[in-house]
C-alpha cells in the first residue's frame, strides 16, 4: 500500500487553477499546466488500501484505484499507467470530465476530506503519454468478423477499441464532420482541449480502427442495408433528444438549445467560424438548468463577452454537507461550484419560466419567472413572486429525453424500447435484433461519461461473444447494475 500514515501526515490538495482575468482571455484548460505533479504522489499517499475499498463500487468502471494510487506514490508511472488502462480505455477524459463519484465513496471521506482520486487520475495518464507509455496495441490476428459501431462519444470509442483489439474489423459512424460526438462538441474547451480526443483517434487508427464522419445512419444510411453489411453492430448514439421548454414566447429568436450553442464555440476553436453564429458577446445571458451543460454554457458565455449571465434552477440549492438519507458512500447532491461559477454571474434557485418577452422584431428580450416551492410532493408557483429579467440569450440545458427517435435508426432496425423510451437490452447488451447490441446513453439514458465507457466495454464483450461464442474481454457490468450513487 501507499504510506500507512499519508493521510495523516499530509492533507488534501488539488489542482490549481489559473487566475480568472486570465484564463477569460483564452479557451485553454483553467487549471495551471504541471501544476499536480510536486504534489500529486504525497496526495496518491493518503489512499489508506482500505480491506473493503469502496472507490470500486463508487466508480462504474471498477478502476483499481488502491493499487494505481501505490505506483503514484511511488512515482511508478509506467506501473500506474498499465493498472490504470486496465479498467480504463480514457483515463485522461474521465480524469478530467467525471464528477469522481469515486471520492465520494472514499472510506477516508467518512470523517476527512477524500483522496484527490481524480488529480491522481489525470496525473498518470498525462505522464503516460508524456513518457511513450500509451501506444497502439494493435490484434495479433484478425478474426475475419466485422462491426459497426454507431456514435463516437465515450461510450461508441469505448466498444469499438475493445472489438478491434480483439481481432474484429472495426467501422465507427458518426454524423458529425469529426469523430467525437458529444466529448467533441458538448464539451467545451476550457474543460478539454480536444487534443486529449486527437490523440486517442490516432492511437485507435494505429490499432486499426475505422472512422467514417459525416454519415448519419437512419438518414444517410438505412439501418437495414448497414446491418447487410456487417456481421453485428453497437449502437453509442447517445441521448440527443434535448428536453424542451414549452412556454408562450419559445419561438422567439435567441432561445436555443445548450447543444445548439455549445457545438458553435467548439467549432470556432476548431477554425470552422472566426466568430460564432450565436454568441453572448455584450448580451444578457439567461441558461436554464443547473446541471453540468448548464455550467459548460455559463463558461462559455463568460468567454465570449456576455454583459451578464444568470443561471436559473428549478430545484432548491443543495446543501454543502451531506442530506441523512445520502450517506456515505452513496453520491451525494452538494452544492457545488464549478470552474465556471467562479468566473461569475449568478445562480438563482427554486424558480420557474412561465413566458418569454420579445421585442417588435421578435427577438427575446425578458424572461419572466416565478418562484416555486414543493406542496405536497410538486412544485408549485408561489404567488406574488413573479417578476422578469432581461434575457437577450437563453440556452436550454434542460437534459435529455433519449435517442434521437427522428432519424429513422429505431424503427429501421425495428429496435423495442423500454419503459423510460431507451432501447431494451439483455444482460448481454443485445437487442432484441440479434446481432445489435446498445451501449452508452441510448440504452441507459442521460448519464455520466464514466457510465458510457463502462458500457461500451461491457457492450463490446457481449458482441465478441456472439461473434466468437466466447470472449476474452474483461467482464462486464450489467445493464441493471447501479453504483453506490447515480
Amino acid at each position: 500500500m501507499a504510506d500507512p500514515k499519508g493521510f495523516l501526515n499530509h492533507g488534501r490538495e488539488v489542482a490549481k487553477s489559473r487566475p480568472v482575468d486570465v484564463r477569460l482571455k483564452d479557451w485553454n484548460e483553467v487549471y495551471v499546466p504541471g501544476s499536480l505533479l510536486p504534489i500529486i504522489s504525497k496526495q496518491a499517499s493518503r489512499c489508506m488500501d482500505c480491506g473493503i475499498p469502496f472507490c470500486h463500487n463508487g466508480c462504474p468502471l471498477g478502476n483499481l484505484i488502491p493499487e494505481w494510487n501505490d505506483f503514484a506514490y511511488r512515482e511508478d508511472w509506467s506501473a500506474a499507467s498499465e493498472r490504470l488502462h486496465a479498467t480504463n480505455n480514457f483515463p485522461e477524459f474521465t480524469g478530467r470530465l467525471c464528477p469522481a463519484p469515486c471520492e465520494s465513496a472514499c472510506v477516508l471521506g467518512i470523517n476527512q476530506p477524500p483522496v484527490t482520486i481524480k488529480n491522481v487520475e489525470v496525473s498518470i495518464i498525462d505522464k503516460a503519454w508524456d513518457s511513450g507509455d500509451v501506444e497502439p496495441q494493435a490484434p495479433e490476428r484478425l478474426s475475419g468478423k466485422t462491426v459497426a459501431v454507431i456514435g463516437s462519444g465515450p461510450a461508441g470509442l469505448a466498444a469499438a477499441q475493445q472489438l478491434t483489439r480483439a481481432g474484429h474489423t472495426v467501422a465507427v459512424y458518426e454524423r458529425a464532420d469529426r469523430v467525437g460526438g458529444l466529448l467533441r462538441y458538448g464539451i467545451p474547451e476550457f474543460k478539454m482541449e480536444k487534443r486529449h480526443i486527437n490523440r486517442r483517434i490516432e492511437q485507435m487508427r494505429a490499432e486499426g480502427t475505422r472512422f467514417r464522419t459525416g454519415i448519419e445512419i437512419g438518414r444517410d444510411l438505412r439501418a437495414t442495408d448497414l446491418k447487410k453489411r456487417y456481421d453485428a453492430i453497437v449502437i453509442a448514439a447517445g441521448a440527443t433528444t434535448a428536453r424542451d421548454l414549452p412556454v408562450p414566447g419559445r419561438e422567439l429568436k435567441g432561445i436555443h438549445q445548450a447543444m445548439e450553442y455549445l457545438p458553435l464555440a467548439n467549432k470556432v476553436q476548431e477554425g470552422d467560424f472566426v466568430a460564432p453564429p450565436i454568441t453572448a458577446e455584450g448580451k444578457h445571458v439567461i441558461v436554464i438548468g443547473g446541471g453540468d451543460t448548464g455550467a459548460d454554457c455559463v463558461g462559455t458565455a463568460h468567454r465570449q463577452g456576455a454583459a451578464s449571465v444568470t443561471q436559473l434552477e428549478i430545484m432548491p440549492r443543495p446543501g454543502e454537507d451531506r442530506a441523512p438519507h445520502q450517506p456515505w458512500p452513496t453520491f451525494p447532491m452538494l452544492y457545488k461550484v464549478t470552474s465556471a461559477h467562479e468566473e461569475g454571474g449568478e445562480r438563482v434557485y427554486s424558480v420557474s419560466t412561465t413566458h418569454f418577452e420579445g421585442d417588435e422584431d421578435g427577438n427575446v428580450q425578458w424572461l419572466h419567472l416565478s418562484e416555486v416551492e414543493f406542496i405536497d410532493g410538486k412544485l408549485t408557483p408561489k404567488p406574488g413572486t413573479e417578476r422578469k429579467i432581461p434575457a437577450q440569450l437563453v440556452t436550454l440545458a434542460m437534459g435529455f429525453t433519449g435517442t434521437d427517435r427522428e432519424n429513422g435508426l429505431v424503427e429501421q432496425f425495428g429496435l423495442e424500447l423500454d419503459e423510460r423510451g431507451n432501447i431494451a437490452r439483455d444482460a448481454d447488451f443485445q437487442t432484441n435484433v440479434p446481432g445489435v447490441f446498445v451501449a452508452g446513453d441510448a440504452g441507459r439514458g442521460q448519464s455520466l461519461i464514466v457510465w458510457a465507457i463502462a458500457e461500451g466495454r461491457s457492450a463490446a464483450r457481449g458482441c465478441d461473444r456472439f461473434l466468437t461464442g466466447a470472449s476474452q474481454l474483461p467482464a462486464p457490468i450489467r445493464p441493471t447494475d447501479r453504483s453506490l450513487m447515480v
